[in-house]
């Protein structure tokens, strides 16, 4: 198992507190993707694979709105829990487990959307790794189809490489939790933490490990238009409402 595969699944359970209204924000980034759906001609007939779901902030939210959803993530922790929040949530939709390096092996369908949201992609740690990863998620979109993604904003982070994020501090009836991370730079990589610290009533530390390439945009959209793309349209925070840059690319129609 990886190290990010090893991340997600220890994550998974506590994954929710990072927010401080989990529920209300996959409401939330449903209405912000739907938003870019439209702008580019789809409807809710769409079909969806979401190939990095986590526990599924945003594919549960569009199964709820009426997409024809897929979820696939590779940490089966993540879709334990994607699996129990949808059940409890009544919203209809497909898992399975797939690495979005490879997706034709798990899927012979081609999609109008692929997603994959919350700076998925940059756990390709090489270029090699990533131009997989682009080259199979734009190959299970339907020619004319849409890949949507977020990412950190590296192209500032890169001028600065912080060592650590400003910490979320959500207060709650029974107290607060708090939650940051710290990241090691070696190059344009780092290694990062993810401590997790709940005071509520009880106090209780957590941390999770991981590592990551800082994307540069014009990387990305390089490989994107090398894959088979014919546009690849970057959306900003002012513009979305979503806390990271969002590329929208449309594959080329045959």
């Amino acid at each position: 198992m990886d190290i990010t595969q090893s991340f997600y699944d220890e994550l998974a359970p506590q994954y929710d507190s990072l927010f401080l209204d989990w529920p209300g924000a996959v409401r939330e980034q449903a209405r912000i993707l739907e938003g870019i759906f439209q702008r580019c001609g789809f409807d809710r007939g769409a079909r969806v694979l979401d190939c990095a779901c986590g526990i599924g902030t945003q594919a549960i939210g569009l199964a709820a709105l009426g997409y024809e959803v897929t979820a696939s993530d590779l940490s089966e922790g993540a879709l334990r829990e994607a699996r129990r929040r949808a059940a409890e949530s009544g919203a209809a939709l497909r898992f399975e487990r797939a690495d979005f390096r490879a997706l034709s092996e798990t899927f012979s369908e081609h999609f109008d959307f692929v997603i994959a949201m919350d700076n998925a992609l940059p756990h390709m740690l090489t270029k090699g790794e990533l131009a997989a990863a682009v080259g199979s998620i734009v190959e299970r979109l339907r020619p004319g189809g849409l890949f949507v993604a977020s990412i950190r904003d590296y192209d500032s982070l890169l001028k600065t490489k912080p060592p650590y994020s400003p910490p979320y501090i959500h207060k709650t009836d029974r107290g607060q939790r708090v939650s940051f991370q710290t990241w090691d730079w070696t190059g344009d990589s780092y290694a990062l933490t993810q401590y997790m610290i709940e005071d509520e009533g009880q106090l209780g530390v957590s941390s999770f490990r991981c590592e990551y390439r800082a994307l540069r945009r014009a990387e990305l959209t390089e490989l994107l238009l090398a894959a088979g793309c014919r546009t690849a349209d970057w959306l900003f925070p002012e513009e979305t409402g979503f806390y990271q840059p969002i590329v929208a690319a449309r594959r080329q129609s045959e």
